[in-house]
């Protein structure tokens, strides 16, 4: 008999359809039966002798909550007969609804082996305990990870005990993930969590990777990635983190139309084995990264999400530099003006209040902060002019050495595409049809904060908002917070000024000031979006005296 080894995992969801994503322990057919009789089914598809199904449900009721079970080869898996929590529904957006959405990035399932400073309770677990003790009441929509959601490089005492058992870890990549199998371990020890996987059951999901779900610094730098490629490990460490970030993330970030036009999936379930033609795709994409398209649009209603890929659509030649490529950065303006209509989108108007066009709320996913504090912002600027070579080669050595230590490649080392970014949501904020919002949703720095822009000569209709929200599990060393709390400040910023004027660097075509934070913690954000309101909230998952676990509301605030 078939039994369930992970999941499920509800993904996609609109009014009428959703998608279900298990990992089983050998070749079945999964099925989806709701209890309001909407069903789908799919065989498994095996990958490098694991198998996988994501299952289309049909036939859902526009905003409606029905209770789901899932089924291998028709006996009952899900849920678990002594299971604690309540039924896994699958939730539809009604026409009116509004939307919460929750984010964040960066979670440990466990502290990696050797142990970095205190890291707390894991404010996944502390919203899936929350929503469980009150399933009827406000629970996210929808919940955005966005990058790190396993450590391919920092690995717990448990995940490097494993993979003692199968080779020898003082050799080569050492207690580093070297395969597919490793990867699988990690997204095992991830999504096993019994309230993590019960939360991912009964809320939405989508997902895009960030570094440690490769390697730290993946893709810094067109010296970095050579140095890489030098070594004996590279090749299988990245074909193996993109094949298993394709079958456990990417897949199910796909709705049911989007997968039946995928030629990768459709030779996938219809071979017997599909691991080579997953290789061979993870082998192009690796050596063309424009070749392959990560990013995605969701639009939920009135709200629509882009989720961009900031680190595999790099081009990193230091003489045509840009965080995404042509085909990469035509495609998100493509999205993001798609039913924005024809006005003048240089200028201000007085139309942008009334709701004409495709989306009230824009909400850009990018792993990677927009804006940063001003002084790191202005020392990764500098740090791209002296590996480009504006001092001469000495000073590029140098560059170099720096960009890697300090990890200096968020947007702000890669100028160009920082402006780009910014005349982007500019032009999507101004004129007839603008949003209400348009918000840049990211993590990686392990800390949180909101801080709005402005353009010279410029003011756009919506309100704009970068907000970051990091860790959701994870260590926040004294360092970072002190490092942090300076950056924002107004010597930090005169001290970036003159840093930047060493580099040449032209200014950003964007300023911007903090308006919230820096908040330190493990933490979840959450937008509510209804009409064209937009209300933030930020919470961190503390411990109470009786050693409960709590989410406590640091922020509350409208954007609008």
């Amino acid at each position: 008999m078939a039994e369930l080894r992970l999941g499920p995992l509800l993904r996609y969801t609109d009014g009428s359809c959703a998608t279900v994503w298990v990992e089983t322990d050998r070749p079945c057919t999964a099925e989806v039966r709701c209890a309001d009789g909407a069903r789908g089914t799919a065989h498994s598809f095996r990958i490098a002798d694991h198998h996988y199904a994501l299952v289309p449900v049909g036939g859902l009721t526009p905003g409606t909550a029905t209770e789901y079970e899932v089924l291998l080869d028709g006996t009952g898996v899900w849920p678990p007969p002594d299971s604690r929590f309540p039924p896994s529904v699958i939730a539809t957006p009604g026409d009116d609804d509004g939307m919460r959405v929750a984010f964040g990035s960066c979670r440990w399932a466990a502290p990696p082996s050797g142990g970095k400073g205190r890291v707390g309770p894991d404010a996944l677990d502390t919203l899936s305990a929350r929503v469980a003790a009150d399933p009827s009441g406000t629970r996210p929509d929808v919940l955005l990870l966005l990058g790190d959601q396993v450590y391919a490089d920092e690995i717990s005492d448990a995940t490097r005990e494993w993979i003692a058992g199968r080779r020898d870890v003082t050799a080569g990549l050492g207690d580093q993930v070297a395969d597919y199998e490793e990867y699988t371990r990690l997204y095992y020890e991830s999504w096993l969590d019994p309230e993590v996987r019960w939360l991912l059951s009964t809320v939405p999901s989508c997902m895009i990777f960030d570094d440690h779900d490769v390697i730290d610094d993946w893709n810094t730098s067109a010296a970095w990635l050579a140095d890489m490629r030098a070594t004996d490990w590279w090749q299988e460490r990245v074909l193996s983190g993109l094949m298993s970030y394709w079958v456990y993330q990417q897949l199910g970030n796909l709705s049911p139309d989007e997968l039946a036009a995928d030629p990768l999936y459709t030779t996938v379930r219809e071979a017997s084995d599909g691991t080579d033609a997953l290789r061979e795709f993870a082998a192009r994409a690796d050596a063309d990264p424009a070749s392959v398209r990560w990013s995605y649009r969701r639009d939920f209603g009135r709200t629509r999400l882009l989720m961009v890929d900031s680190r595999a659509a790099r081009v990193l030649d230091e003489d045509r530099r840009t965080m995404l490529d042509p085909g990469e950065a035509a495609w998100l303006r493509e999205q993001v003006m798609e039913g924005r209509g024809d006005g003048d989108r240089d200028g201000g108007s007085d139309s942008g209040s009334d709701s004409d066009g495709a989306y009230d709320h824009l909400l850009i996913g990018t792993s990677l902060p927009w804006l940063l504090p001003h002084l790191v912002h202005d020392v990764e600027a500098w740090n791209a002019a002296m590996c480009g070579g504006e001092r001469g080669a000495r000073w590029a050595r140098t560059g170099e050495r720096i960009r890697r230590g300090a990890d200096l490649e968020h947007w702000s080392a890669f100028p160009s595409s920082f402006d780009a970014l910014g005349d982007l949501i500019a032009d999507a904020g101004t004129g007839p049809g603008a949003p209400a919002t348009v918000s840049v949703l990211s993590g990686d720095v392990h800390h949180a904060y909101v801080a709005e822009p402005s353009w010279p000569g410029r003011t756009p209709d919506a309100r704009v908002a970068q907000l970051t929200c990091s860790p959701v599990h994870n260590s926040v060393p004294l360092s970072i917070r002190l490092g942090f709390r300076f950056g924002w400040s107004a010597p930090a910023r005169a001290l970036g000024r003159r840093i930047a004027r060493h580099g040449r660097c032209a200014p950003p075509s964007v300023s911007w000031r903090r308006t919230g934070g820096p908040w330190f913690g493990n933490q979840i954000m959450t937008l509510t979006l209804r009409g064209r309101s937009a209300r933030l909230r930020l919470e961190q998952a503390r411990a109470d005296r009786d050693g409960t676990h709590v989410l406590r509301t640091v922020a509350d605030r409208e954007l609008t």
